[in-house]
């Protein structure tokens, strides 16, 4: 019990330090994400991806090639992530028969239990990077298709057009997305790494993780993202208005029409 107590009070700090400077980065992204690196590139795919739609015969290529960089990515993470979780089993199954947490753990708990737990911990934190980025994968493959769609010849709608580009650009930020919290996990399984060694550096790992990844995942030099996609939205809006305003005259009779004149 005397050799724990760092492990009780110091742990629970650090994860719980990192998840709530996380849980203020989802606030910021819902609420701001022009402040945000991870809501500054979705706003930005969102342009990109109907850049990329409105010439699909010139575009396509460039479109599938840049989503293709994206899946090598996000499969090289998931191939990173699957082989260190096999290596972390290995050693999980060797520490059984062998006392090697008793010399490389500097302060705290020194059990075979205790290094069976950290084993463990940094294992779910590396599966879960697999899953995300296959996850990624599965949605940029989705995306390399949509992306070529010709919606213009099947639609003269400009409202299909729309959904059909949001759609798209969903699907791509949702990729993003996985692999970003891919990406997430391989950072957590840093501190839980260095628990092996004990928890103060487990404790102070958390703390410049959490400074680290905040100059990472703030930025204040792109706040007009925020006025374009106002902006564009409201050109949306307001084609729209003008396209069932013209239908609706083009199926007024005639008649009403000249009245209307007059």
């Amino acid at each position: 019990m005397k050799e724990s107590w760092m492990d009780m009070t110091l742990v629970p700090c650090g994860l719980l330090i990192m998840a709530a400077y996380h849980v203020w980065l989802l606030h910021r992204i819902i609420n701001r994400p022009s402040v945000t690196f991870v809501g500054l590139n979705a706003i930005n795919r969102r342009f990109w991806v109907r850049a990329m739609m409105e010439d699909v015969s010139k575009n396509g290529v460039l479109a599938v090639q840049t989503l293709r960089n994206n899946i090598m990515a996000s499969t090289l993470l998931a191939s990173t992530a699957i082989m260190l979780s096999s290596l972390i089993a290995i050693l999980m199954t060797s520490s059984r028969t062998t006392a090697g947490g008793d010399t490389i753990n500097i302060f705290g708990d020194r059990s075979s239990l205790s290094f069976t737990i950290k084993f463990f911990a940094i294992l779910v934190c590396f599966l879960l990077s697999f899953l995300m980025n296959v996850q990624s994968i599965r949605y940029y493959s989705h995306a390399s298709i949509l992306i070529n769609v010709p919606y213009k010849k099947m639609s003269s709608t400009l409202r299909h057009h729309h959904l059909t580009a949001e759609y798209v650009s969903r699907t791509i930020n949702r990729g993003s997305y996985f692999w970003s919290l891919g990406l997430r996990a391989f950072y957590f399984s840093f501190p839980l790494f260095l628990w092996i060694f004990g928890p103060i550096p487990m404790f102070v790992s958390c703390l410049v993780m959490v400074v680290m990844l905040y100059y990472l995942d703030v930025t204040f030099e792109f706040g007009w993202t925020d006025e374009a996609s106002y902006a564009d939205d409201v050109d949306t809006h307001n084609n729209e208005s003008d396209e069932e305003l013209g239908n609706a005259l083009c199926n007024m009779p005639l008649n009403v029409r000249n009245s209307d004149n007059t």
